[in-house]
């Protein structure tokens, strides 16, 4: 079956990030994904994926009147920021909830230090409009694209689970989005696991539809994760304090304003300005921030446990001994219900 192609739009993006912002203010410092905001003697290296906390924090003004710096360094994708983490290149970054689990069943020195919930409606199985598949049971013997370590790796796993299906029962395309999404518009694999704002491009440009989503199936957590040794150094840690509070602050933004951030963040990604609204306004803008507690830890133990059951990651771990609660604060539960748009709501 031919199917229509479609260019790839945007760049990888990892949407376990907690995504907010507003109208754009002054850079003051650097350019996007490897400047340097603030000032101060301190130097926070953060890591960042296009589209990420620097142009959530910039485009909400969190990045005004820092006592320290921010130098900011570009990845494609959770894993390769958490093994940067690993090396002591950055002291923080943002992933979804899968690629924590693979950093430490590989012994990574991380350490998980915040958290946000959001709706799973983003995490999906989609398929080619004109697709004969109904069901995730018929994807037996068909082949699937997936990013290895990502959040998506684990919705498929637990989707498959559901339907009374193995991964070994389909035929696994490990593909970072780009590739996969030009293996998907060209009818190279039958079917896409994947996240928003990817998702909602499928949807919305590749006359795509969703076979199932995370929701009831996954988490739908998102982490920030710091190096152990950043901290360790007192300073570093008043600065995560900080950052993270300014994160947290501006996700809060996002939820009052959906498209002024959609429009920064079409800016920032190429993606169509339709398809980043549905993005934020299906997934990305629902984040709400929440204490890594124990129902979080115990969620994320069971996807440990799946994948080392399954060989994928090279050895059982305790994920508790990963997490690092001084953060926490007032934050409320991890099973807090996300935030939710009101159908026609605009800001």
């Amino acid at each position: 079956m031919r199917r229509p192609y479609l260019p790839a739009l945007v760049l990888p993006l990892s949407l376990l990030l907690a995504a907010c912002g507003g109208a754009t203010s002054a850079n003051t410092g650097g350019a996007p994904g490897d400047g340097t905001d603030g000032s101060g003697s301190l130097t926070l290296n953060v890591g960042d994926q296009k589209g990420g906390s620097e142009a959530v924090l910039r485009a909400a003004g969190e990045l005004d009147h820092l006592k320290y710096k921010i130098k900011w360094s570009t990845f494609t994708s959770g894993p390769p920021l958490l093994e940067a983490v690993n090396a002591k290149a950055v002291d923080i970054g943002a992933v979804g909830n899968t690629p924590p689990v693979f950093a430490a069943g590989s012994n990574s020195k991380i350490s998980v230090v915040a958290a946000s919930h959001g709706s799973s409606a983003g995490e999906a199985i989609v398929v080619p409009g004109n697709s004969p598949l109904k069901s995730v049971a018929a994807l037996k013997g068909k082949s699937v694209a997936v990013a290895q370590g990502s959040s998506a790796h684990f919705q498929l796993l637990a989707s498959l689970k559901q339907a009374g299906l193995k991964m070994s029962d389909v035929k696994v395309k490990y593909l970072q989005p780009a590739d996969a999404l030009a293996a998907f518009s060209r009818g190279k694999v039958d079917a896409w696991a994947v996240w928003d704002p990817y998702t909602s491009q499928v949807l919305k440009t590749a006359h795509g539809r969703i076979l199932t989503t995370g929701q009831g199936v996954v988490n739908g957590l998102s982490f920030q994760v710091a190096s152990p040794s950043a901290l360790k150094d007192k300073r570093k840690s008043a600065a995560v304090s900080d950052y993270l509070t300014r994160l947290n602050r501006a996700q809060s933004w996002v939820f009052k304003h959906p498209e002024a951030w959609a429009k920064v963040w079409a800016k920032e990604t190429g993606l169509p300005y339709g398809v980043a609204l549905a993005a934020v306004k299906r997934t990305n803008g629902t984040r709400v921030p929440v204490a890594v507690d124990d129902a979080a830890i115990a969620s994320e133990q069971k996807i440990a446990d799946a994948f080392a059951g399954l060989k994928l990651i090279p050895r059982r771990f305790s994920f508790k001994d990963y997490v690092d609660r001084r953060f926490n604060g007032t934050l409320p539960p991890s099973t807090t219900a996300p935030l939710s748009y009101a159908k026609g709501s605009s800001s």
